[in-house]
């Protein structure tokens, strides 16, 4: 019997000592001999492919900076990730950084720790200009396309001015997919962050053939997304923005992918930094979606 009790102490001892090397992400990288960033195929320009594995965008570049500061000469590893498996990769340790467009919430906090938040988007409408659709209330038996994986319907249906307003649902697989659907006809509205359908509409074979319209419907603290109860990592990350804050970098950053010609098509998305941002970059921090949100 005590062999047994003391097996099953030694296995458990095993188990929590493999669970905290699993949430080291500084001691995980030592024995990797890499790093493995984890980021989004069409979210530009926060972070999107240019093909043939390589990926770019202001979260991107971001995070290549950090990386290259807190573990100069370690090669980075690019994981392509979805709104669906991001948070999955991030838990199980497949990716060590996800450097995308990911909301800071509530619900996500207690499976994944958010950097400071280092870009807000309000969640709206993306419609063909010929459509007519000006509100919430246009919707009315209209086709909606999100993203698989994202919170943008479900903002949508619980906004009071959706209350008594039906429309039926689409998804798209990623953000590509969800605004094909809209540029193919298959849905009359994508709802989505603002910075995405810009980045998205600025790609099209024809912007000038979509708008971004209606209310908003949420306001949402995008950050760079770590492992849960790693507070060495998060702080290294989080002490590298402070600083890129504080000495203008950040703001160069933004500059550089929202408001001047981006790759692949050199045009710009046109979204100069809002009120929001400008007040967190001068008072950094890491509360969630609904600390923005509250009436």
């Amino acid at each position: 019997m005590k062999k047994k009790f003391w097996l099953a102490v030694a296995l458990t001892a095993v188990a929590l000592g493999a669970q905290a090397q699993a949430n080291d992400t500084m001691a995980k990288v030592k024995a990797a001999g890499k790093v493995v960033m984890g980021t989004r195929e069409s979210s530009a320009p926060l972070a999107y492919t240019l093909g043939n594995n390589q990926f770019t965008g202001y979260h991107v570049e971001l995070c290549q900076r950090i990386l290259k500061s807190v573990f100069p000469g370690v090669p980075v590893e690019y994981v392509a990730v979805t709104s669906a498996n991001r948070i999955p990769l991030v838990q199980n340790g497949t990716v060590d950084i996800e450097c995308g467009s990911t909301t800071n919430n509530e619900t996500r906090q207690k499976d994944v720790s958010f950097a400071l938040t280092t870009y807000v988007t309000e969640v709206r409408t993306a419609v063909k200009a010929s459509s007519g659709i000006k509100s919430v209330a246009d919707l009315n038996g209209k086709t909606v396309a999100t993203t698989t994986g994202t919170t943008s319907v479900a903002l949508l249906r619980k906004n009071k001015r959706a209350q008594g307003i039906q429309f039926k649902e689409v998804y798209g697989k990623d953000h590509a997919d969800s605004f094909l659907l809209l540029e193919s006809g298959r849905a009359d509205a994508f709802v989505m962050d603002d910075n995405i359908l810009a980045g998205l509409i600025a790609g099209s074979k024809s912007p000038k053939d979509f708008k971004i319209v209606g209310e908003t419907l949420n306001v949402e603290p995008i950050a760079i997304m770590v492992r849960k109860d790693d507070p060495k990592f998060k702080a290294a990350v989080d002490d590298y923005i402070r600083k890129a804050m504080k000495d203008g970098e950040l703001k160069l950053l933004y500059a550089k992918w929202f408001e001047k010609p981006i790759p692949p098509k050199n045009t710009s998305v046109n979204l100069p930094m809002g009120k929001i941002l400008t007040d967190l970059v001068k008072n950094p921090n890491d509360k969630p979606a609904e600390a923005f949100n509250q009436q």
